[in-house]
């Protein structure tokens, strides 16, 4: 929810997926950035500064200007870098009544297009209901479950797409990666290629 490339990563992923001749189904897995991250947040340009150092402006215009090829709206000097948990832990209830992708594209925009805190409870409420989400308030086990399955796994970086639980895709690859990847899989395996997404 916080990695810009994995918000350019989704929206290529979800083209080939569309243009794929078999069906896709496709599982968000959760990764944390920075799990040390407090919920209040802080400035996303003053947290960057403080991990790589010096002017960040050019980095964070080189990436808005990738993601405005793709049509997205990425405004760093807007976002607020916060935990990530609740985020995920909303998108994994979302998941299970049907509503994970809208939940997910809701809070990449909510995060670099709007400026909202998605660690702020009420800002996840109000998230949750314009997707028409119910929060029971459960899944955080199984979100701990499945950030200890990634560490596991040795996943250290995202976006990260594994497909059939053995073929992995890093990186936000272009569209036509993203086509041939689900092609392959497909071809490989027999069998409907169904990747999951962190």
């Amino acid at each position: 929810m916080v990695c810009p490339w994995c918000y350019i990563g989704h929206k290529r992923f979800a083209r080939a997926a569309a243009r794929h001749a078999g069906e896709v189904e496709v599982t968000y897995r959760p990764f944390e950035l920075n799990p040390t991250a407090t919920a209040e947040g802080e400035p996303l340009l003053e947290a960057l500064r403080r991990k790589f150092g010096g002017d960040v402006a050019q980095m964070t215009s080189r990436v808005a200007a990738v993601g405005a090829e793709e049509g997205l709206e990425l405004h760093f000097d807007r976002a607020v870098s916060a935990n990530s948990f609740e985020a995920h832990r909303l998108i994994e209830l979302a998941s299970r009544q049907g509503l994970g992708a809208p939940m997910t594209e809701r809070l990449f925009a909510a995060h670099f297009t709007d400026g909202l805190n998605i660690a702020d409870a009420e800002v996840l409420a109000k998230l949750a209901a314009e997707v028409g989400v119910s929060d029971t308030g459960e899944a955080g086990d199984e979100v701990r479950e499945q950030l200890g399955r990634a560490r596991e796994l040795g996943i250290t970086g995202v976006p990260f797409f594994l497909f059939e639980g053995e073929f992995g895709v890093s990186g936000a690859q272009p569209e036509e990666t993203f086509l041939a990847a689900l092609e392959e899989v497909a071809e490989r395996t027999g069998r409907r290629a169904a990747p999951r997404a962190r």
